[in-house]
């Protein structure tokens, strides 16, 4: 038998074992790939979170430390607006009942609506301190945001008005709201709670804690409304909970200083964005849930937006010493 035809033998039977991957297995198995990079020129400082305005395929960024929201038009790649002079952008929206965005600042503790098709200023809501996320009902088209040192606003979009607020023990950060629209579930790191409101009553129906784990900033929830994800910081970790019940059904060790995590229902993954410069993947199935593969971002990159209408996972990346500010756009595979 010859070298070669030797060499070939011992090939086939790494590649068959496992020893060897095959490029197209590794394709595969690659979770997500980087499709584009879109430049954020003179954008300075942190980066929050994005929103999607499907009817126009535009993206906008709440850039809080630039104090500014770029709109970027996906199509070709580029910035086409940026609104200026807000104070600590940290939440942002699209409205599409309305045709408008919604910006919530933290710096001054307003919500800003600015029409969607031309970005002029239509209207201020003033909520007094530390306006954050915010979040669309579906069900009731109500704009729900958190703020202060504790509440969550329900706000009307059409007419720029606050049709209530909910008390809350300390500052709410992620939070997110079942498919019927009538309970909302809550992060409160400060009290190392989770809370569940009934949006109708305004009462707290339920508050859970997750022992020795801290900071729990981000929270997704499934299609179906039956599974909560929440990332925590200290230590790293993803754990998965039964909305209704709040059983614990996964706890996985994950990267660190995430600030998004989302839902990919279609492939029944979970990806967890981090500040660490790192998305981490996690599969749901028979077995239960497992870490599939990490891709690397870039330092400070926490912020990301999944949006499964284009299929896409986008990350937002701060500027640095070397390279400015971009936003990454992953496209999931396979």
């Amino acid at each position: 038998m010859t070298i070669r035809a030797c060499n070939i033998i011992v090939l086939s039977v790494l590649a068959w074992s496992g020893g060897l991957t095959p490029a197209s297995t590794a394709a595969e198995k690659a979770g997500l790939v980087l499709e584009k990079t879109i430049s954020l020129p003179n954008v300075s400082g942190r980066i929050d979170h994005m929103a999607a305005d499907l009817k126009r395929h535009r993206l906008a960024i709440a850039e809080l430390g630039n104090n500014t929201v770029d709109v970027l038009d996906l199509d070709k790649g580029r910035v086409l607006h940026r609104i200026i002079g807000l104070q600590e952008p940290q939440g942002v929206t699209y409205v599409r009942s309305v045709d408008l965005f919604a910006v919530a600042n933290g710096g001054d503790g307003t919500v800003q609506f600015f029409a969607a098709g031309d970005f002029a200023p239509t209207g201020q809501l003033d909520l007094g301190d530390d306006a954050d996320n915010i979040r669309i009902n579906r069900k009731t088209g109500d704009l729900i945001v958190g703020y202060g040192q504790g509440g969550l606003a329900v706000i009307d979009p059409a007419r720029r008005t606050k049709r209530a607020d909910i008390p809350l023990p300390v500052h709410p950060e992620g939070f997110q709201i079942d498919p019927d629209g009538r309970r909302a579930f809550v992060n409160l790191p400060d009290a190392r709670q989770i809370v569940s409101i009934d949006l109708f009553s305004g009462n707290q129906v339920a508050a859970w804690d997750d022992g020795e784990l801290q900071s729990n900033f981000p929270m997704a929830i499934d299609g179906a409304g039956k599974t909560l994800a929440i990332a925590f910081r200290g230590p790293p970790r993803l754990v998965l909970r039964e909305a209704v019940s709040s059983t614990v059904i996964a706890s996985l060790e994950t990267c660190g200083d995430a600030d998004d995590v989302f839902f990919d229902d279609r492939r029944r993954r979970i990806y967890v964005s981090c500040g660490e410069g790192a998305v981490d993947m996690f599969e749901r199935g028979a077995g239960g849930l497992r870490r599939v593969g990490q891709v690397k971002t870039s330092t400070g990159a926490r912020t990301a937006l999944f949006v499964p209408q284009l299929d896409r996972l986008f990350v937002a990346a701060p500027a640095s010493a070397d390279e400015e500010a971009k936003l990454l756009i992953f496209r999931p595979s396979p």
